[in-house]
């Protein structure tokens, strides 16, 4: 399909969402780069991976990992500001920069975009390319570059300091989509034999496999609805680790993935099954992390 055979795809991705609206902090987005490096590092400028903090030189205290569970973007904005009122190009010392993890530089570099009418949606799934050896838990920003007239993945988290610590051989603002898997291309992979689902999960838990695909899965399907919860908000029919995934559900799993790898042509099918009651996304979902369920 030719995206601009349908406008309202790239209309739809262009308008913030539920979690990319900056609400009343809108005008700090008037005055950003407009360029894909610049508004990544704008974003290194602001927020800091709190598994990656230490790495900075900054220790972090359970009390400062709290803003890990922030979703609104608008609420990481305040975040932001209470903190440092400057611009938002100005870039944070890292004590000042507000812990969150791969989601949040996503979402936040999602909503960066939109606010120039730059068509953009985060994606759920797994990188291979921090050096592990395996595909690790993840998202990026898949956003539409109208002169190449193709989607782009860009990894909004690698700044300089990852760079040298990653096994890079790649433009981060352009990642290749083997080295990047949405998590239906890793489902489709799973099922086919063509890859192991061992090496899907996150390798600093000691956790992988089906249960991780399937549930980053249907995170992935939500952010495509422009709903881009918690990589540990869990709700429906989302497998956890013990629980087995029954041919029924699987086949679920297998309709989605397929129309999470081609969104743009399946707008109206993935909104319908979306609404399935395993899949739809309830009023209040369970954190993981917290153990308990958080309205929405």
């Amino acid at each position: 399909m030719q995206v601009e055979e349908k406008p309202t795809v790239l209309s739809f991705y262009a308008e913030p969402g539920a979690m990319t609206a900056p609400g009343r902090y809108a005008p700090l987005f008037e005055d950003l780069p407009r360029d894909i490096p610049g508004l990544a590092a704008v974003a290194h400028g602001l927020l800091v991976h709190e598994h990656m903090a230490e790495g900075y030189g900054l220790s972090l205290s359970q009390a400062d990992r709290a803003t890990v569970h922030i979703r609104p973007v608008a609420q990481l904005l305040a975040e932001v500001v209470s903190r440092d009122g400057r611009p938002l190009r100005v870039a944070r010392p890292v004590a000042a920069r507000v812990p969150g993890n791969c989601r949040h530089f996503t979402v936040l570099m999602t909503a960066m975009l939109r606010a120039q009418a730059i068509p953009a949606r985060a994606r759920c799934g797994f990188g291979g390319y921090f050096g592990t050896g395996a595909f690790e838990d993840h998202w990026v920003c898949e956003y539409w570059h109208a002169e190449q007239r193709r989607w782009i993945l860009v990894d909004a988290q690698i700044d300089d300091v990852q760079r040298g610590w990653f096994p890079l051989d790649f433009d981060v603002t352009d990642v290749p989509r083997d080295r990047f898997l949405i998590a239906g291309q890793a489902w489709a992979l799973c099922r086919s034999g063509a890859a192991d689902p061992a090496k899907f999960g996150l390798s600093l838990l000691h956790e992988a496999g089906d249960w991780w695909i399937a549930a980053n899965l249907m995170r992935d399907a939500a952010a495509l609805r422009n709903v881009e919860l918690l990589p540990w908000d869990c709700w429906g029919a989302m497998p956890g680790p013990e629980d087995p995934i029954s041919v029924e559900l699987a086949a679920l799993f297998d309709h989605l993935a397929a129309l999470t790898q081609t969104p743009d042509s399946a707008v109206a099918e993935l909104s319908e099954l979306c609404q399935d009651e395993r899949l739809r996304i309830p009023p209040a979902v369970r954190n993981a992390l917290r153990g308990r369920d958080e309205p929405l």
